[in-house]
């Protein structure tokens, strides 16, 4: 059933795991989630960028993630706005039928931020959408969001706690160390969970979420290069740690490059094996099926979504 995330967190919140929100553009992606979610009995939600609601089509991406609430009823699924930048796409998804909408106002200063974010929940809330914002910064660079490591800044706990009584956001986006892209830590992976501790603190009965959270699996960064690819040095957040996060209060922990890493690790293994492979269906079934093992190993083995429905 398509729903917010309202009676989701509620339920993470309550026994202590994350739920896996998931980047989508294409049919294949929505399938590979849906389907590992439905094996995994995992509640999931799907999001989609400004760049992937351009080059899919908002239509498109409702109608698929409709087609996916109807083939597999048992799932609770929200569909969510990932990084929206201004009022005018949150209100657009809105509108459209997304059940979640997340408005990103971290490049702005911490007034505006109220300012815009307030805008959004005053509309969103009228159609029971729910929304999500973000305080502080993260760097990287992944699909419209683009910051330079310099102008990275932790999420301030006592901003955080005013940040939410003044908006009415339903949960709230954090930084304590992640970061966007397939090139995360160039040492060893570290979390701030002390600030994490923190914000809890403040603000307890609020959803936190992690973006800049993938894992960057080394295994499929490996077959990307032996199939061809060259992506050196990836690196992302461990397992261990998210599940540590996942344990630890956050609600909602976003997963792109992984995906992503998943899918071309597919296809380039059969390209390379294959040269004369043209069918589409003969390359993203496999891609497909990498992508849904990459989902299901998530909620099952790190975020602890599993047998949650």
């Amino acid at each position: 059933m398509l729903e917010t995330t309202k009676k989701m967190f509620e339920k993470s919140m309550k026994e202590g795991y994350a739920i896996g929100a998931f980047n989508v553009n294409n049919m294949e992606i929505i399938q590979a989630i849906v389907d590992a979610a439905s094996e995994a009995k995992s509640p999931v939600i799907l999001q989609a960028s400004s760049s992937a609601i351009k080059y899919a089509r908002i239509n498109y991406l409702i109608k698929m993630v409709n087609a996916a609430v109807e083939e597999h009823p048992e799932v609770p699924i929200a569909i969510h706005l990932d990084h929206g930048s201004d009022f005018e796409t949150a209100k657009m998804c809105i509108d459209n039928g997304f059940t979640s909408v997340m408005i990103d106002g971290s490049k702005y200063d911490f007034e505006k931020n109220i300012e815009l974010t307030k805008k959004v929940v005053d509309y969103a809330h009228k159609y029971e959408v729910t929304v999500e914002a973000e305080l502080g910064k993260l760097a990287g660079i992944e699909d419209d969001v683009n910051v330079d490591a310099s102008d990275a800044m932790y999420t301030d706990p006592q901003q955080a706690e005013e940040f939410i009584q003044r908006t009415g956001c339903d949960s709230l986006a954090i930084a304590i160390g992640t970061s966007h892209g397939a090139y995360k830590f160039k040492g060893e992976a570290k979390l701030r969970f002390d600030i994490l501790k923190e914000i809890k603190q403040k603000i307890p009965h609020t959803p936190i979420v992690l973006h800049g959270a993938s894992t960057v699996i080394p295994e499929l960064v490996e077959m990307c290069n032996k199939y061809g690819g060259d992506i050196p040095g990836a690196k992302g957040v461990p397992d261990e740690i998210l599940k540590e996060a996942s344990k630890s209060g956050v609600s909602k922990i976003n997963v792109d490059t992984d995906l992503r890493l998943a899918m071309t690790a597919g296809i380039r293994k059969i390209f390379a094996e294959e040269p004369n492979a043209f069918d589409p269906r003969k390359y993203l079934t496999p891609a497909r099926d990498l992508i849904k093992q990459t989902v299901k190993h998530k909620m099952i083995d790190v975020f602890g979504s599993s047998n949650k429905i």
